[in-house]
């Protein structure tokens, strides 16, 4: 695989990324929490819309993968505007934003922030406001107690032998970011992708988010037996569907 370009952003982090020229609308792939653009769905995207014609990004937030800076400094707005750095610098017109889990998020934050970039929405286990409804929600009385004090604590990963650090700082600006507490109108296509085997993002989270939304145009397909990954082949075939599904209206 070719060496990642970098990004400067406005803020001075460097973003790793892959780049592939195409037709429009373009898909941007946005990573779950401390995953990277290395990943199966996103790898597996950036081929699909290669067969397609289609210009495709990918990139790793700060703290991320190939990107400057350290994990458990940054927080749900910067890594926010890292992906909005992405966009302009790196894409041309409208595109499709495919964001799995906490990328959900972002696309929300994105698609609200400049909704006239946005031709799409493909949400995968979707995980808007997961650090209050989910960390800190499940947190105990002692856990919260640390992080006020202390600034961190650390939790365990199902997805890496490294635990996940959780700073007071990651919750604090997500709730300057929530995006489940105010109106959301969302002027285009939206299809989010949902697995009923999935512990991190139950399936409540898609129902309350489908709800929520105003959007003329917005479906929530739950697939049975899938997990939070959302990487089997059928569910790779979905996600791809879905893409189409937004760029065809």
């Amino acid at each position: 695989m070719p060496a990642p370009d970098v990004l400067i952003t406005p803020q001075g982090r460097r973003l790793a990324h892959h780049r592939m020229p195409g037709a429009g609308p373009g898909v941007v792939f946005l990573g779950g929490f401390m995953s990277d653009m290395t990943g199966t769905k996103a790898t597996h995207l950036e081929a699909w819309a290669q067969a397609q014609g289609r210009a495709f990004l990918r990139f790793d937030y700060s703290g991320h993968g190939q990107s400057s800076g350290a994990f458990a400094d940054g927080c749900i707005g910067d890594w926010a505007a890292d992906a909005a750095a992405a966009i302009a610098a790196l894409s041309t017109g409208p595109q499709v934003l495919v964001g799995s889990s906490m990328g959900g998020w972002i696309a929300l934050l994105l698609a609200r922030a400049m909704p006239e970039q946005v031709a799409g929405l493909v949400g995968i286990a979707a995980a808007p406001d997961f650090t209050e409804d989910s960390l800190w929600a499940g947190f105990t009385d002692t856990q919260r107690a640390r992080i006020m004090a202390e600034g961190r604590i650390e939790i365990p990963s199902a997805y890496a032998d490294s635990p996940y650090t959780i700073t007071r700082r990651l919750i604090e600006n997500g709730r300057d970011n929530l995006v489940l507490r105010t109106p959301l109108h969302l002027p285009f296509p939206v299809r989010l992708l949902q697995g009923t085997a999935d512990e991190d993002v139950p399936v409540p989270v898609a129902l309350r988010l489908l709800d929520h939304m105003d959007c003329a145009d917005a479906q929530l397909i739950l697939v049975k037996g899938a997990d939070h990954r959302f990487s089997e082949p059928d569910n790779l075939a979905l996600i791809e569907a879905a893409i189409a599904a937004v760029t065809a209206v």
